[in-house]
């Protein structure tokens, strides 16, 4: 079907091309696709650009007429790699460590853009005394997934900076896992002390006051530097259809440069669909504090990624020393 599609997408470009002399990037206004593709996303803020570009129909706008689109949300970065490497999804936002694990173990998978920088806070319970990172031996932290971007960003500051590694490889912090919008509760009935939190779920623990800030952005391992979010797509589709892969990096980039350029606008529609997604209403004052964590952009870099993978592997997530080359495909952002 991909094979297909790809032959009929490039034979109505090129009859668009010599009709009215559009560019390659443009939407093929007289294209008959029946194709169907899904996007997913997480219901965090780093996730933004997927929430912006499903209400704003972006990919209707990069795709060829008659396509499709589809959205799917996910609690966890496992779930949504498994759901990209068996063609369930097409694309979509997951956090980088997921993306790293699963390319290492053999997933054929590539990141053609970024989502975002920062957002990863680290929280402690109210109440659970703790002052400073150094409090937490013989105490309880909660990440979404073992392994996971926020989790290993958490575990690698605690590492080279405190010398405490958790139960999973014989050291003093108990590690569970759990979805970050659970968070709050989890402080308040004391299963857990401390949460490596993504954003809106530092700020919306902030403002419930459950929880306080023990570590902020700036200073959690890789907190400015490594994409919190990177877009992915399988292999075979940059493979078999990159006409298609080149779309919807096309509709990501619309998406990014309008939450940078309407951040209000796209701070609502972050409220709205987190609420609809979770259940959850978040206020604007949580959103406004969360967006000052982040930095919104589709730039990857390549060597940042690298870096994260050799301290993932320092933690005993990886069985071998990662090699990531081929992991990130920047062309499809020319």
């Amino acid at each position: 079907m991909k094979k297909w599609l790809s032959i009929v997408f490039l034979a109505v470009m090129s009859l668009v091309l010599a009709a009215c002399g559009s560019d390659a990037g443009a939407n093929a206004d007289n294209a008959d696709s029946t194709e169907e593709i899904t996007i997913g996303y997480f219901p965090n803020i780093n996730h933004v650009a997927g929430m912006v570009a499903e209400t704003k129909d972006l990919y209707s706008e990069t795709l060829p007429d008659g396509t499709k689109v589809k959205y799917q949300y996910f609690p966890d970065g496992s779930s949504f790699m498994t759901a990209i490497e068996t063609g369930e999804i097409q694309g979509g936002l997951v956090g980088p460590g997921p993306a790293m694990n699963h390319f290492t173990s053999g997933a054929e998978i590539n990141v053609v853009a970024a989502g975002s920088t920062g957002g990863t806070v680290i929280m402690a319970r109210e109440g659970a005394d703790i002052e400073t990172p150094e409090d937490l031996a013989g105490k309880t932290f909660v990440s979404p997934r073992v392994g996971c971007t926020h989790d290993v960003q958490f575990e690698t500051m605690m590492k080279e900076e405190f010398g405490l590694t958790s139960d999973r490889i014989d050291g003093e912090m108990k590690h569970v896992t759990g979805k970050p919008a659970t968070y709050a509760s989890l402080f308040e009935t004391k299963n857990v002390d401390v949460a490596t939190v993504p954003e809106p779920w530092a700020s919306s623990i902030e403002e419930q006051g459950s929880g306080k800030v023990l570590v902020d952005t700036p200073e959690v391992a890789f907190g400015e530097t490594l994409p919190a979010a990177v877009f992915v797509t399988s292999q075979e589709l940059v493979d078999e259809n990159p006409d298609m892969v080149e779309s919807i990096v096309e509709a990501h980039k619309k998406a990014t440069d309008f939450i940078n350029e309407n951040p209000e606008e796209a701070k609502q529609i972050a409220i709205d669909k987190i609420k609809d997604i979770t259940d959850q209403e978040l206020s604007k004052e949580v959103i406004d504090r969360a967006w000052e964590r982040i930095d919104f952009t589709y730039d990857v870099n390549e060597e940042h990624l690298q870096k994260f993978a050799d301290s993932s592997y320092d933690l005993e997530f990886l069985k071998e020393k990662p090699d990531l080359t081929g992991l990130v495909d920047t062309s499809f952002l020319d």
